[in-house]
């Protein structure tokens, strides 16, 4: 009978965990909640079941966890979005499409993030889960800033017009969160892309932008990134 011991000799503490995420992250996306198992996880990277808790306190934590680096892997792309700070609103626009752009990479681990897979009864158990939401973890509220200070800039540039940053940075938030399950859902692709554009402009609109300008943001920041919304 074949025995693991609970770190590899070849894998440092650190390592080990680092596997163990990363395992857990393919299978999500692959299996969905449902395939977060210990003994699965554990086999697949060559380790006994106790890793699990060695590292991590068990199932809930792992899935902890995996909220917590999710939402600082999100940051992260946000952040890597081509620097547009000299256009405050197409700067604005081009974070929304990163934000799009990862969550349609990783539609299951968005779901998890937001507690809307089978996964979030289980992370629920973990001691340090945040009974709240995501955003008031503390790498949701660093992940929530970066929309927020682009907003800060957009008003201060006298693109839009003088308002809580906070309301309009939850407005604009709002929208491109039901964007993303409509899309993760399976709405209808040529009924939600032709609604999207549209979406973006007469939200900008609304919060007191031109709509010209607003038009031409738009367009600057989709030619930096791409196809609109982060679709493949």
């Amino acid at each position: 009978m074949e025995h693991h011991n609970d770190v590899m000799p070849s894998l440092s503490t650190s390592q080990t965990r680092e596997r163990l995420l990363e395992a857990a992250f393919r299978r999500l996306e692959r299996d969905g909640p449902d395939a977060l198992k210990a003994r699965t996880l554990t086999s697949e990277i060559g380790v006994s079941t106790m890793a699990v808790y060695t590292h991590f306190g068990g199932m809930p934590g792992l899935v902890d966890a995996m909220v917590r680096e999710g939402l600082v892997r999100f940051a992260a792309h946000v952040r890597a979005r081509p620097d547009l700070a000299g256009e405050p609103m197409a700067d604005l626009i081009s974070g929304g499409l990163a934000y799009s752009e990862f969550a349609l990479a990783n539609p299951q681990l968005y779901r998890l993030i937001f507690g809307l897979s089978g996964g979030a009864p289980l992370r629920e158990a973990a001691p340090d889960f945040d009974a709240g939401s995501a955003w008031g973890l503390p790498e949701g509220e660093d992940a929530f800033s970066i929309l927020l200070e682009s907003v800060v800039r957009v008003i201060e540039a006298g693109e839009i017009r003088e308002q809580d940053a906070r309301t309009a940075a939850v407005q604009i938030l709002s929208t491109t969160h039901g964007y993303l399950l409509l899309t993760i859902g399976g709405f209808d692709e040529e009924e939600r892309s032709r609604a999207l554009l549209p979406m973006a402009v007469n939200l900008m609109v609304g919060l007191g932008a031109q709509r010209e300008s607003t038009e031409r943001a738009l367009a600057r920041a989709i030619e930096t990134r791409g196809k609109p919304g982060g679709e493949p």
